[in-house]
């Protein structure tokens, strides 16, 4: 056999090859990165997704988690289905798809959904949670509550935290709180955290960086116009430093931090000092007594400033539990 078919046969097997390995790479789900894998024996662990394969139910299930981790793909700017969001992925704050342990998980959402929250002041499904949250941490739409996605969104939800005692919240479950200092949290010595843990994946301005063909972030803007807007959940500052000590920079963990409790706090601080969408929502909080410590706006039952609300020192009488 001449070389020139050798050559010609040894081509079309690496061809052959690598459209077989592509086929086979989409044919699987994403893997559930293993970061904390087992670390806390004591905490929640997500079901094994490989488990759904050849499942009934498997299609809408996992349909709904690459809705979580690729939001922009679909629902972004350049979203194949809809223009709803602003670029940002839901599983940017919540990690792996919402599996990770303490990095904003969906553990609790299916054994306590429906439930009262005072931000609404109202009974709230897990299909108002969502559009909440594309209105607000995506900074877009919401939509349609008996559109496919939505549908894909809850039964993944619901799915992965099949195996959670009603009502009782694993520990490990949304996003980690951390003790409050004895000094107001500061955004200069934040900066100077965030040069020399965040700068490389984040950016100079906090504008994240894109993947290879825009359609979504790699890393998600943590301010400017395509991040979250005022009314996130995130913008809390206790909510943001919980999040950071325990997951960033990214090989973080709940077991093994990288940020002291003050880095976390002086940290966040930085982030919410920086400029974002502005988007409020007047009728949260109708009973302004059940505002979390740190909400970054009045009214509020008391007569301290909105600075040292978001900031703090947090040492105002008895802090009150965390609005949700």
């Amino acid at each position: 056999m001449s070389n020139k078919f050798i050559k010609y046969y040894a081509a079309c097997l690496i061809c052959i090859i690598t459209i077989g390995a592509v086929v086979l790479y989409k044919l699987l789900p994403d893997p559930v990165k293993p970061v904390i894998a087992k670390e806390d024996p004591s905490a929640w662990y997500p079901p094994d997704i490989y488990s759904l394969i050849n499942s009934p139910e498997s299609d809408l299930i996992l349909y709904g988690r690459d809705l979580i981790l690729h939001t922009s793909k679909y629902l972004g700017p350049k979203g194949s289905i809809a223009k709803k969001s602003n670029g940002m992925n839901c599983g940017n704050c919540h990690l792996d798809a919402g599996a990770r342990p303490y990095g904003n998980c969906f553990a609790a959402v299916a054994t306590t959904y429906p439930k009262f929250r005072n931000r609404s002041g109202k009974m709230e499904s897990v299909e108002f949670r969502i559009n909440d949250c594309f209105e607000r941490s995506l900074n877009g739409k919401g939509l349609d509550s008996l559109s496919r996605e939505i549908r894909a969104m809850v039964a993944y939800i619901n799915w992965i935290g099949k195996d959670v005692v009603k009502n009782i919240p694993p520990k490990s479950s949304g996003v980690p709180k951390i003790e409050t200092l004895d000094r107001a949290a500061n955004p200069g010595k934040g900066g100077q955290i965030y040069v020399s843990k965040c700068l490389s994946c984040h950016g100079v301005n906090g504008q994240g960086q894109l993947n290879f063909d825009s359609s979504e972030y790699t890393y998600p803007p943590l301010w400017g116009e395509n991040s979250y807007n005022v009314s996130a959940g995130l913008y809390r500052i206790s909510s943001i430093a919980g999040f950071v000590k325990y997951n960033m920079p990214y090989t973080a963990t709940q077991i093994v931090p990288q940020l002291s409790d003050e880095d976390a706090w002086d940290v966040a601080a930085y982030l919410c000092s920086q400029p974002r969408p502005v988007k409020l929502f007047t009728q949260d909080w109708p009973k302004i007594e059940t505002k979390p410590f740190d909400h970054p706006f009045g009214p509020y039952a008391d007569t301290i400033s909105e600075l040292q609300h978001k900031y703090g020192p947090f040492n105002f009488g008895k802090i009150k539990k965390q609005g949700k």
